[in-house]
Formats: C-alpha cells, structure tokens, sequence
C-alpha cells in the first residue's frame, strides 16, 4: 500500500508540469464569461499532489440517484458484481460508491460512527472487503455539518479526524462530503478540516466536496479536494439536466489533473429522459471531464442503458491525458457547439440541438479554434464511423433534443 502511494505521489508531481500546458489549450476555445473570476497563478500545492488521487475524472456508481435511503449491503454486493460481469469495471468504472443513510442516528459511546444494523450487518470493513476482493474501490458518504441531509445518520462537522480515522481503517478509497445541517458556518472553514483529516488518515482516499457551488468552489477547490460540486442535485429529467450543464461550463478552466468540476452524477438509465437525452447528457458529462458516476441499478439496466454508459470512445474522451475540460463555444438559438482539446493535437466536438425542432447544427473551425485550411477525420464516437478530409466546418442535422459527438484529428501535412 506505502509502495503503491508513493508511485501515485510521484505521477502527481510529474503531471503538475501539464496544468500550464492545459491552460493554453483551453484558451484556443474562446473566452470566458466575464462573470466568472479567472483563475490565478499561484504557486498554492494542489490536493492531487498530497494524495496522488483523480489524475483523471473518477469513474463509478452512488446510490443516491436511484435508491435514495432505501440501500443495503446486498445491493452494494450485487452492484459490485454487476460492475464486473457486464464489464464495466474493466472500462474503468471502479468506485462502488455509498449515499446518505448507511449509518445510525447516533454515534457509539466513543463518538465513533455505526453502520445501521438493520442494513449493513456485515459492517463497512467486510463490505470493502468484498468490494476490493473484485477489484473494485468503496466510496462512502458523510457531511460538513451536525447530521446529513437525510438527518438519519451523524454528519461530521467537529469530528473530521476521528471520521477519517475510521473511514481509513474500514478500507474507504473515497469520500463523498455534502453540506446540509451545516449552522450557516462558511464552506471555507468546513470542507478544510476534513480534507487535512484524510491526509493524515493514512489511507490515500479521494475527497469529493459536494458544497453545491455556493461559495464558487472551483475557484478554492483544487488546494482542498479532488472534485467540488459545481451545482444543485440534478432530478432526473431534460430541464435540470441542461440547467446543470451549463452552470458547470462556467468553471471550465479550472478544472484539471487532479481537480475536476462536478455537476453531479449521470442519469442515465433511471427513466425520465429520452434515449437521445440520455446521450446528450452523458456526452456532455464526458467532454466537460465529469466524474461519470452512474446513478441506475446496473443489476437490471436495459441494453440502451449498457450502451450508452459502455461506450469506450466516449469514455476516452472523457479520461483524455490532456485533462482540459471541453466546454460551449457557439450557441445560436438552442443550437449549441460544444468543444474541447484532446491529447495528440486532437479536437472533441459535439453537436447538441436543445430546441424543440429538428435542426442542423454546425461548427466552423473557428468556433473550435482549428485553423481555416485544417483538413481532419471526423471519428463520429456513436456511429462508430469515420469521415476523412473535412476541411471548414462540420455539422448534422439533428431531432429535437439530440447530438452528435466527434473526435477531429488534423491530417498530417
């Protein structure tokens, strides 16, 4: 395990030499909204480099979404079965991932706290065991404030090292930390404490802050956490799901190895959106460098479900070495182009119709940043096809609602 931490240490201080190289690859895509603060050159150590965790955006499974409080230790154990016979686990979804509810309302009479009894007998140290065994890793939930957001179970807040000391020795890879019950205390001074509790947890475990974007976390984040929520909790259906997408693409440019924006777990599969919703919505979670936290019960996804979120081409995208977050560049009407640099000198590309008529969509090379005499294959990610020598422009005629998602690699000249 030190042997194993220590590669990550040094893989995270080799990465840092990107981040600048990530920052000029942003700035090709256009400008930022002038109501959002750039980032700042500083020379403030980032949390990747203290724990070695999220090089990549992290790729998994929360309860939340689809069971809510009603979650037990046999869905946990057939989840995590799941994630490795339908072979999701080998496209890199490894966080087997606990919401709110697993714990007693109370802690034990040395302040620690329980596993509910009724639904996690076995205990968190034997489900993680079982979890690792599979080669998954366990996420858990816990709270900056007096009890969660349920208020079923303790939060954390004045008990950050004693959480984090237990979380460690039970085999926890990652904590999910929200910020209800929280006595109106800043964020700045709540979510702090808990990330230098992990660090000196002696474990390596992944902190995603879920402070709802209310004191721009993107703009601190990255000197605390591995990923901060960007927004409120998605529901599923179109409008919040577009309303969500586009207040993350406002912090674009401070995502990176390391730290990643957060506008909250996928949808997909849970029923309230259409198929071609679904891919519009995991399409944009995956270029905007999203953690891709599927939210259904894998136990019995549909073949749709399994297509769409199993799709190795827009996965790759997403966990792309070149860690810039893709993000809206031309939006006419509800016709939008979406856009991001890939390793390689490559280009992601979608095209989303967001109105309510069928539509073509277009991007000319310089809504995306690519020079005007540019020829490029266009690898269509869903199609699985390819167009070779476009040069000027890309587009597709689209339904209501639906996208299109390219790679775009520059022919050599």
């Amino acid at each position: 395990m030190q042997h194993s931490f220590s590669l990550a240490m040094g893989l995270a201080l080799c990465i840092l030499i990107l981040l600048n190289a990530n920052a000029s690859s942003a700035a090709r895509l256009g400008k930022r909204n002038k109501s959002v603060p750039m980032p700042k050159e500083n020379n403030v150590t980032t949390y990747f480099v203290k724990n070695g965790l999220g090089r990549t955006p992290p790729m998994g499974w929360n309860s939340w979404n689809h069971f809510g409080c009603d979650l037990n230790e046999t869905i946990i154990q057939e989840t995590a079965d799941a994630m490795v016979s339908t072979g999701l686990a080998a496209l890199g979804y490894k966080y087997i991932n606990l919401d709110d509810c697993w714990a007693e309302l109370n802690r034990d009479s040395k302040g620690n706290m329980v596993p509910k009894a009724s639904t996690f007998p076995s205990g968190i140290k034997a489900l993680a065991h079982y979890v690792h065994k599979r080669g998954l890793k366990l996420g858990i939930y816990s709270d900056a404030g007096n009890q969660t957001c349920s208020k079923r179970m303790p939060g954390s807040l004045g008990h950050e090292e004693q959480d984090a000391k237990t979380f460690a020795s039970w085999g926890v890879d990652y904590l999910k930390y929200d910020n209800c019950e929280n006595l109106g205390i800043s964020v700045k001074q709540r979510y702090p404490p808990m990330s230098e509790a992990l660090l000196k947890s002696g474990r390596a475990i992944l902190f995603s802050m879920c402070e709802w974007g209310w004191e721009d976390p993107a703009t601190w984040g990255p000197t605390v956490g591995n990923s901060w929520r960007t927004t409120g909790d998605i529901v599923d259906n179109w409008d919040s799901m577009t309303s969500i997408a586009d207040e993350n693409d406002k912090w674009a440019s401070y995502a990176g190895p390391g730290g990643w924006n957060d506008p909250d777990m996928l949808e997909v599969g849970n029923g309230g959106m259409t198929m071609e919703e679904y891919r519009a919505h995991f399409s944009i979670w995956a270029l905007a460098k999203a953690p891709l936290l599927v939210g259904c019960d894998i136990r019995a996804m549909d073949n749709t479900t399994y297509e769409l979120i199993s799709n190795r081409e827009v996965i790759a995208v997403n966990q792309d070495k070149l860690g810039v977050q893709g993000k809206k560049v031309k939006n006419d009407t509800g016709l939008e182009v979406w856009a991001g640099p890939l390793s390689g000198n490559r280009t992601a590309v979608i095209l989303w119709n967001r109105s309510s008529s069928n539509a073509t969509v277009t991007a000319s090379w310089s809504d995306i940043g690519l020079e005007p005499g540019t020829k490029v294959d266009a690898r269509d990610l869903w199609e699985h096809s390819t167009q070779s020598s476009i040069s000027g422009e890309i587009s597709a005629k689209l339904d209501s609602h639906a996208c299109k998602m390219f790679v775009l690699t520059p022919q050599s000249s």
